[in-house]
Parts: C-alpha cells; sequence; structure tokens
C-alpha cells in the first residue's frame, strides 16, 4: 500500500475513532448541508436570472430587463442603513455583486471548492441582508410594527455560520472536489483558496 493510501486508510480509522468529532454520517450531513445551503444561494441566483416564477415574475427576470435588487432594496424602511440601500437599489454594481455573489457561493458549495471564499463570501452577503432587513427595528420609519420576529438572531446569521462551519469542517471532501481542490498546486501554495 503506497504511503498516500495509509494515510487515507488512518485518516478514515480516526474518523471512526471513539471521541473523534468527525465521523462518517457527521461527514455526510455536513455534505447534504453544504449542497442544500448552495442550492438555497443557486435557487436565488436561477429565479432572479429567469423569473422561474416563485419570488421573481418572468416579465421581471434579469435577463428580460429586471433589476435583482430594485424591489427589495428600494422597499427598505427600516434601520440605519436605509438611504444608503434606497440609492443602491437598481444600480448595475448592486445588481452585479448580488448576482455574481449568490453564483459564486452556490457553484462553491455545491461543488466543494473554495469554501473559505465562499463562506467570507456569504458572510459579507448576509451582513448586508440583515442590515436591510434590520431585525433590531420594532418599527418601520413610518411608525408601523417592522414584523420583525426575533431581533437575536435570524435566517441571515444562520446562513453566515453555518458557511463558516462548512469551511472550517473541509465539509467539501465529502460527496464534493474538496479533495481534489486541496491537492491543486495553487490551492497548496496560497491555503486561503481551500
Amino acid at each position: 500500500m503506497t504511503s498516500i493510501g495509509q494515510n487515507t486508510v488512518a485518516h478514515l480509522e480516526q474518523v471512526e475513532a471513539p471521541g473523534f468529532m468527525l465521523t462518517k454520517a457527521a461527514a455526510r450531513a455536513l455534505a447534504a448541508l453544504r449542497i442544500s445551503t448552495g442550492f438555497v444561494f443557486m435557487w436565488a441566483f436561477a429565479d432572479k436570472t429567469f423569473g422561474l416564477g416563485y419570488s421573481t415574475p418572468s416579465a421581471k427576470a434579469w435577463i428580460n430587463g429586471g433589476s435583482p435588487t430594485k424591489g427589495f432594496l428600494s422597499s427598505i424602511n427600516v434601520g440605519p442603513l436605509e438611504g444608503t440601500f434606497h440609492s443602491l437599489a437598481g444600480t448595475t454594481f448592486a445588481n452585479w455583486a448580488f448576482m455574481l455573489g449568490l453564483l459564486g457561493i452556490g457553484i462553491a458549495l455545491i461543488a466543494g471548492v473554495g469554501l473559505r471564499i465562499a463562506a467570507g463570501a456569504a458572510v459579507l452577503m448576509m451582513v448586508m441582508m440583515w442590515l436591510a432587513e434590520y431585525p433590531l427595528a420594532q418599527h418601520t420609519s413610518i411608525g408601523e410594527p417592522s414584523g420583525s420576529t426575533n431581533p437575536i438572531t435570524d435566517y441571515h446569521f444562520i446562513y453566515a455560520v453555518g458557511a463558516v462551519v462548512l469551511a472550517l469542517t473541509y465539509a467539501g471532501h465529502t460527496w464534493g472536489l474538496g479533495r481534489w481542490w486541496t491537492k491543486l498546486p495553487i490551492v497548496q501554495k496560497y491555503r486561503w483558496l481551500v
């Protein structure tokens, strides 16, 4: 058996060792979480690009001249950055940054590659969306109830933490291309690409 084969066997034995945190079942659960979370981002990208009729009707699809950010950002009525988000609504920069973020994060998570970059991008995107929805506010800028259900944590926080956990646990190695990715010379040289 080659030393690489021996290392793989030793690693697999260690994974199943009592007291070791990442069992095969845990690795599979993390892989399922990674793929599912990636699909959330990819679905949002596809729906906004092609107007699949869920949150985006066909007439407002990006490929039909619609803006993926205008409706959401222009309707924000809470938080200290309300005016900033209104000024970004529908701009070329906001549209492209949002859509490339959705696409890149989705592809990286589904494929299991570049999870550190994907996690950083997901955290940034979720922070921006949290600031836009600003769940700390009980009332909108015109005094109506904001509809916030939890000022402490919400789905933005869960997606952000989930992406970080997936990157830190090498979740791309199970049911993904993570092992292949980490062997690429450029990834070996620049470990932040893992």
